[in-house]
């Protein structure tokens, strides 16, 4: 019988936990890795009539699009629906497990899948991922205080590759330095000779949004007067993800022509719309969920056309300014397919890894907004 770690695994093949955002909580939010699994259900939120759901069908693990956790947690009130949520998978020992901000940007993932379902071929990255995310940070220290300031890497969780955490390495040599006259040297006299020190290098992984931060600390606790330490970019090959696509239409049709096709593909009652209905659409852009900081991007681009969620009021301005047209198909619909998405890509590597489980998903789930 599989565990949930195994499951675990085979999402990581689909959506690796390193493309999500340094917001985002993605990855296993309740239970054990060593949890046994019979039966998945697959849904878009861990809300808490799903988990109740889940638990009544005797669910071992939940799978969803949305974190049940998004933010640190104060406390944990058995009252509140968060709470309660968390309560009863506890005590029914049901593992929730979200592939949240790594599925949208992934290749192959739910931009991608959203794309297919339009129908738009020769599709690229509407807004490509940063190819430098993590730099690589190596400080020499004296020997004598190599514990000391290895001990400051881990306080700052430095290292972390996957599920490890404090993942460094140490190399030991002889280190060179002349004072100057105005110095303070830890080692060796002002205006003195050479001084031949042994040192060891340590190195770990941080992010670059991380690093400032993590020379700052180091340097707090390194005994030398000037710190020696090299900041390196770890470039990952992470070319094909991103957030965002953008693809092209086989023919060219206008605007109105092209709305009512996506609003018949996604069987919605009501689509939020913007741009003149005449204008010839033969480019698209689409991002899931909520589009709106990806505006720039789509104004730049050669598509006439945004399709995404959450759009604001001066979204729909800066696109009438441009002559370009947005459709908001809203936030649940160009979500949702999450589920269709998920449960075809684990059915076929179940079948390739010899997993046998009874996988089920939920499609009880409707929209919190209504149109009156």
């Amino acid at each position: 019988m599989p565990l949930v770690g195994d499951i675990v695994r085979i999402m990581e093949a689909i959506a690796p936990r390193r493309l999500a955002q340094e917001w985002d909580n993605s990855g296993l939010q309740i239970g054990s890795p060593e949890w046994p699994v019979e039966r998945i259900l697959i849904a878009l939120d861990p809300s808490l009539s799903v988990v109740q759901a889940a638990i009544d069908q005797k669910i071992d693990l939940l799978i969803t699009h949305h974190p049940l956790i998004f933010k640190p947690l104060k406390q944990i009130d058995f009252r509140s629906p968060l709470g309660k949520a968390i309560e009863l998978a506890t005590r029914h020992r049901l593992s929730i497990f979200s592939a949240h901000t790594n599925l949208d940007s992934v290749s192959g993932g739910l931009n991608d899948f959203f794309v297919e379902k339009i129908g738009l071929t020769h599709s690229g990255l509407l807004c490509p991922d940063d190819p430098v995310e993590f730099c690589k940070l190596v400080v020499f220290v004296p020997a004598s205080h190599c514990q000391k300031i290895l001990n400051a890497f881990f306080e700052l969780d430095a290292g972390s590759i996957e599920d490890y955490t404090c993942c460094t390495f140490r190399h030991q040599g002889i280190g060179t330095f002349k004072p100057g006259v105005s110095t303070k040297p830890f080692i060796g006299k002002p205006g003195g000779e050479i001084v031949h020190a042994e040192e060891v290098k340590i190195e770990a992984r941080f992010r670059r949004s991380e690093v400032k931060k993590a020379i700052e600390s180091i340097r707090s606790h390194h005994p030398y007067e000037t710190m020696a330490y090299d900041v390196f970019p770890l470039d990952a090959d992470r070319s094909e993800t991103g957030f965002g696509r953008i693809g092209r239409l086989e023919a060219p049709v206008p605007f109105s022509v092209f709305a009512g096709d996506v609003k018949s593909k996604f069987q919605i009652r009501h689509l939020r719309v913007s741009g003149p209905p005449d204008l010839l659409v033969h480019h698209v852009a689409v991002c899931t969920g909520s589009g709106s900081s990806l505006m720039q991007y789509f104004l730049s681009s050669e598509a006439q056309v945004f399709i995404t969620g959450d759009l604001r009021y001066h979204d729909a301005r800066d696109a009438e300014m441009n002559l370009k047209c947005l459709i908001d198909i809203g936030h649940f619909a160009s979500e949702k397919i999450m589920i269709e998405l998920i449960h075809h890509r684990l059915k076929s590597l179940f079948k390739e890894t010899g997993v046998d489980v009874n996988m089920e998903v939920w499609d009880q789930e409707k929209d919190p907004f209504d149109y009156l």
